[in-house]
């Protein structure tokens, strides 16, 4: 495969890429999430400090504790359950880092990509970050390894698709060349 072949599947797969709202049972294989999870650390970060953390949950049990913990911090109603994923990746970083927060997306992007080319699907869950100072969900999120000192400001439900996802036309009218 030449240079040109690579860049084509590339974009490809940028532009193929779709949240995933409806997940079946199957676990992902361990070896599969260490792949996605790994691929989180070679994203770009602020003079690259990588002051992030990557937790891992593929105990159920776990998701559904922090989903019912968010669940109520956000007022949500009985059925919220992040849309039942086979795992999740929570992406945090020290709160007192000004550039945290784009660290983690950046390296959310790269879980969500390297999820999308292992056939995974997945999708970002923003309650997590919006809930994750309070009490209630900050007790369950040090509980799974996020250290005390970080926000998380991403979290990526992950899983096989159910379904095929929607898909939506991208709006080009959004980009101005000069």
């Amino acid at each position: 495969m030449n240079d040109r072949t690579q860049a084509v599947e590339l974009i490809e797969l940028l532009r193929s890429r779709r949240s995933v709202r409806a997940f079946t049972d199957e676990p992902i294989p361990s070896e599969v999430l260490r792949m996605i999870a790994e691929t989180a650390v070679y994203a770009p970060s602020a003079m690259n400090r990588q002051c992030w953390h990557f937790s891992v949950l593929t105990k159920q049990e776990e998701i559904r504790r922090l989903a019912e913990a968010v669940r109520i911090a956000c007022g949500r109603d009985e059925g919220y359950n992040f849309y039942r994923p086979a795992a999740m990746i929570l992406s945090s970083a020290d709160r007192d880092f000004p550039m945290g927060r784009d660290d983690c997306a950046c390296a959310m992007q790269n879980i969500f990509l390297s999820a999308y080319a292992l056939g995974v699907g997945s999708v970002w869950i923003n309650q997590v970050r919006e809930s994750s100072e309070a009490p209630a969900v900050r007790e369950v999120l040090t509980a799974l390894g996020v250290p005390p000192t970080h926000a998380v400001y991403g979290a990526a439900a992950l899983g096989y698709a159910a379904k095929p996802p929607r898909v939506t036309e991208k709006n080009l009218g959004n980009i101005t060349y000069r």
